[in-house]
C-alpha cells in the first residue's frame, strides 16, 4: 500500500504485536449475535441444533483461520489483511474480485452492529417515548452512534480504536461472568427440557444457521491490522487462532447456560433473555452495547483498509476513484477517504433497520472469502511451489474441507443468492480481465497443481505397467521432424491420430550443437510450435530437440518416454512427394534405425491434397500383412473419432492370390463373428493378386481418389529394397505406411 503523498511504502504502521489481533478478533466474535441470537437459536433448533450449528460453523472458521496462518506466514502480509493475502495469491483479477465481497461484508458489518447497538436501548423504550412523546425507532440511536464511531475513526486513525478495544473486552468479560453467575428464570426447572426440544413451528435449520454465522466470522476481523503489525508472520497466526479457539469455547458454554436457564417459548420470543438470566441484568445490556461497539470498531478499522488496498491495485470498477481511495493520511497512511465511503455505505445500511436480513447477506459474503482463503491453502499444499516456505502449516484436508463447506453451506443457506453472488462474482472477473490482462499467480498455482498429480501419476502409471502385455493397447505416438513450419499434413495426422484414443508428442528438431544461440532459436520455434497447437486446438504436446543429426535426435528423443508417463510406442516419419530421392533414402535409413526400438513405424507420404475432403480411408491387405492387419485397422477408425473424419467411410480391400483367397476370407469371417475383427464383411472387397505388378496396379485403379489409403510394409523388405517401398503408388493422394513387430488385438 502506497502513501498517496509521498508514493513510500509503510512498513509496519501502528507497530502493533499478537494482542490486538486477539482482541480485535475475539471482539467481533463475542458480539451482537451472542447477546442477541443466541437465546433464538436454542429456542428454534434445540440445544443439540445449536452444537451442530456451532460444530458447521467451525468447520468453516477453524480451516479458515489455519490457512489464514498458513499463508501469513508464507510472505510479507502489508495492508489490506485478508484481500492483501487473497490478492497475492489468486493474483490481483480474482483476489480483486473476492476482495470487493470481503470488503461488503466488512463495511456492511459496520451497520449491522450499529442496529445491534440500538436494540440494548429496547428496554428504554417506554420511557424516552413517554419523555420525548413520539415513538421509539431504533434508528434514533443506531445513526449518531455510527456517526460519532465515524468520526473518531476518521481523525483519530487506528489508535483510538485499539486502545477503546482494551476498555471494551474487559466490560464484555464482566458482563459474560455476570451471566454464568446467574440463575435460571423463576419456574423454569432445567431437568423437564430435553436436548432437542424447540418451540412449536421453528424456522428452519439453515434459516438459523445462516442468521447465527457472522457469530463466527469475526476470528478474521484482526488480519485487517496486517499492515499495522510490527511482525504480521508471528502476530496473525497467534492472535486469529487464539480468537477462533476461545470463541468456540465460550460459545459452547452459553447455549448450554441458555439451555438450561429458560423454556424454549422464552428463549425464542425473548431477544434480550440474557439479562433476565443474568446475576445484575443491566449488565447484559452494557456488555451488549460494549459487544455491538467493539465489533463495530473492528469493522470499521478494517473495511476502510481493505477498500484503500482495493484502489492500490486498480480494483474497484469506477473510473478515477482508485487513487482517491489508494491515497493514505499522515505517515502512518490513515485511509481517510476510504472511512468516508465506508461510513456512507453502513449508514445506508442502518437505515434498513433490520438485524436478521442484514446477518444473512453478511454470511454470504464471509462465505465467499473464506472459502477462497482455504481453496488457496489446499491449492497451495499440491502445488508445492518452492516459493511456499509457511513458517506454519495446516493440513490439506482441513483446508480442502473449509472450502467445501463454504459451498455447501452457501447453497443451504441461500441457493439463489449464492447462485447470483457467483455470477456476479464471475461477471466482475471477466470485466477486470479485460480491463487490466491476464493475471499469473492463478495460473502459476494450478501448473504447479498440475505438475505435482502429473509426477504422481506418472509414477503409479509406472509401477501399474511393469507388465504392459496386459495393458489395453492405444497408441502412444513421438515424431521428431526438420521440416515442421513448411508442410501442414505431418501435424493434421498427428492431431487426428491423438484426438481421444492416442497421445502424441511433436519433437521439431533443430540441426547444431547445443549452446546458447542454438537454445534462443529452440525456444523461439516451441513458441511457434505452441502458437501453432493452440489454434489448431491440438491435442499434441510439442517441443523441440537440438542435435547434431536426425539420428542422433531420434536416438535421444525414442529412449525417453511418452507425455502420459507410458513409453511411446510408435514413431512417425513423414515426406512429401515432391521431396528429391535423397530426403527419401535418409528418411528410409531413420525407418530402420527406429525400427531396432521395436516401435510400430508410420511413414505418411502426403502431397498438396491435405487429404481432400476426407471422405474415404482405404486399407490394402496382402498376405504379408497378417501382422500388421489389426493395426492398420484400428488406425483408421481412430481417424474416424476425429470430427474432421466424421463422415468418412472405410473399405478394406484384400489382395490375394485365387489360390489362398478362399482360407483368407473364411479367417476373416471367423474374426469377424468373434468380435475381433471390427469391420463387416460389406466393407471388405477381396480382389485377386497374383504378383506384386498386379497388386500395385489394383491399388492405383481402386484408391486413386481416395482421401487417404493405409499401405503395410515391413523392416526387412525396406532394408532389402530402401527407399522404393515407400516411393509405391504415386497415383495416389495419401499414403500412410504402416509396419508394426507385432500384432495387436481386439477385445
Amino acid at each position: 500500500m502506497k502513501n498517496g503523498a509521498t508514493g513510500a511504502r509503510v512498513s509496519h504502521g501502528h507497530g502493533f504485536g499478537a494482542l490486538p489481533v486477539f482482541f480485535t478478533g475475539i471482539s467481533t466474535i463475542l458480539g451482537a449475535i451472542m447477546f442477541l441470537r443466541f437465546g433464538y437459536a436454542v429456542g428454534h433448533v434445540g440445544l443439540t441444533g445449536v452444537l451442530l450449528i456451532i460444530g458447521l460453523g467451525h468447520l468453516v472458521t477453524i480451516p479458515t483461520a489455519l490457512a489464514l496462518a498458513e499463508i501469513a506466514t508464507n510472505r510479507k502480509v502489508e495492508g489490506g489483511g485478508e484481500y492483501y493475502i487473497i490478492s497475492r495469491s489468486f493474483g490481483t483479477n480474482i483476489g480483486g474480485v473476492i476482495g470487493i465481497s470481503l470488503y461488503f461484508s466488512q463495511a456492511i458489518s459496520v451497520a449491522f452492529y450499529m442496529i445491534a447497538l440500538a436494540e440494548a436501548f429496547s428496554p428504554l423504550a417506554s420511557l424516552i417515548e413517554q419523555r420525548a412523546g413520539i415513538a421509539f425507532d431504533a434508528r434514533f440511536v443506531s445513526v449518531p452512534a455510527l456517526v460519532a464511531l465515524l468520526i473518531a475513526v476518521f481523525f483519530k486513525g487506528a489508535d483510538v480504536g485499539v486502545k477503546l478495544l482494551y476498555v471494551v473486552v474487559a466490560v464484555l468479560m464482566v458482563s459474560l461472568a455476570a451471566f454464568f453467575l446467574g440463575s435460571p428464570v423463576d419456574g423454569f426447572e432445567a431437568e423437564t427440557i430435553a436436548l432437542a426440544d424447540r418451540i412449536a413451528d421453528p424456522d428452519a435449520f439453515f434459516v438459523v444457521f445462516a442468521i447465527v454465522f457472522p457469530a463466527f466470522t469475526g476470528m478474521t476481523a484482526g488480519v485487517g491490522l496486517s499492515g499495522d503489525l510490527k511482525n504480521p508472520r508471528a502476530s496473525l497466526p497467534r492472535g486469529t487462532l487464539a480468537a477462533a479457539i476461545v470463541g468456540m469455547v465460550v460459545y459452547v458454554c452459553i447455549v448450554f447456560k441458555l439451555h438450561s436457564s429458560a423454556p424454549p417459548d422464552a428463549l425464542a420470543s425473548n431477544q434480550l433473555i440474557m439479562a433476565d438470566i443474568a446475576l445484575w441484568g443491566p449488565v447484559i445490556l452494557i456488555g451488549l452495547g460494549c459487544a455491538t461497539l467493539s465489533s463495530a470498531i473492528g469493522s470499521v478499522l478494517v473495511a476502510p483498509r481493505t477498500l484503500q488496498a482495493l484502489g492500490g491495485d486498480d480494483n474497484i470498477p469506477a473510473a478515477g476513484v482508485n487513487g482517491w481511495l489508494a491515497r493514505g493520511h499522515g505517515s502512518r497512511n490513515e485511509p481517510r477517504n476510504a472511512t468516508l465511503v465506508t461510513g456512507v455505505l453502513a449508514l445506508a445500511v442502518v437505515l434498513l433497520g433490520n438485524v436478521d436480513i442484514v446477518a444473512r447477506l453478511i454470511s454470504m459474503f464471509f462465505m465467499v472469502t473464506y472459502g477462497a482463503l482455504c481453496a488457496i491453502s489446499f491449492l497451495e499444499h499440491f502445488a508445492a511451489r518452492p516459493s511456499y516456505r509457511p513458517g506454519f502449516r495446516s493440513r490439506w484436508y482441513v483446508s480442502l474441507l473449509g472450502a467445501v463447506m463454504c459451498l455447501f453451506m452457501m447453497f443451504q443457506m441461500d441457493p439463489l443468492f449464492a447462485f447470483l453472488a457467483l455470477l456476479v462474482m464471475s461477471v466482475l472477473y471477466q470485466w477486470m480481465k479485460r480491463r487490466k490482462g491476464e493475471e499469473g499467480d492463478l495460473a502459476a498455482m494450478f501448473q504447479g497443481v498440475m505438475t505435482q498429480a502429473m509426477r504422481y501419476m506418472h509414477i503409479r502409471l509406472q509401477r501399474r505397467r511393469r507388465d504392459e502385455l496386459f495393458d489395453e493397447w492405444r497408441p502412444s505416438i513421438i515424431m521428431v521432424n526438420p521440416r515442421t513450419f513448411d508442410r501442414r499434413s505431418p501435424m493434421m495426422m498427428l492431431r487426428w491420430l491423438s484426438h481421444r484414443y492416442g497421445f502424441g508428442t511433436y519433437l521439431h528438431h533443430i540441426e547444431g550443437y547445443l549452446n546458447t544461440e542454438s537454445v534462443q532459436v529452440s525456444r523461439r520455434a516451441q513458441h511457434r510450435l505452441m502458437e501453432m497447437a493452440r489454434r489448431q486446438k491440438s491435442p499434441v504436446y510439442v517441443d523441440t530437440i537440438v542435435s547434431p543429426s536426425m539420428t542422433t535426435a531420434l536416438a535421444q528423443s525414442l529412449q525417453i518416454p511418452g507425455v502420459t508417463g507410458m513409453a511411446n510406442n510408435m514413431v512417425m516419419f513423414e515426406f512429401a512427394k515432391a521431396d528429391p530421392p535423397d530426403v527419401v533414402e535418409e528418411l528410409a535409413r531413420h525407418c530402420m534405425f527406429a525400427a531396432s526400438t521395436d516401435k510400430t513405424l508410420l511413414v505418411l507420404r502426403h502431397g498438396e491434397f491435405h487429404f481432400g475432403e476426407r471422405h474415404t480411408i482405404h486399407i490394402w491387405l496382402t498376405l504379408s500383412d497378417q501382422v500388421n492387419a489389426n493395426m492398420m485397422i484400428l488406425l483408421s477408425y481412430i481417424l474416424l473419432g476425429h470430427p474432421a473424419w466424421h463422415a468418412a467411410r472405410i473399405r478394406v480391400f484384400a489382395a490375394l492370390p485365387k489360390a489362398q483367397a478362399s482360407d483368407v476370407r473364411q479367417e476373416f469371417r471367423r474374426q469377424q463373428s468373434t468380435g475381433r475383427l471390427p469391420i463387416s464383411e460389406k466393407n471388405i472387397e477381396f480382389v485377386p493378386a497374383e504378383s506384386g505388378a498386379r497388386f500395385e496396379a489394383l491399388v492405383s485403379e481402386h484408391s486413386a481418389s481416395a482421401a487417404l489409403v493405409v499401405v503395410g510394409f515391413d523392416a526387412e523388405r525396406l532394408s532389402a529394397e530402401g527407399a522404393s517401398v515407400l516411393t509405391r503408388f504415386l497415383e495416389l493422394r495419401d499414403v500412410l505406411f504402416v509396419s508394426t513387430p507385432e500384432a495387436i488385438s481386439f477385445e
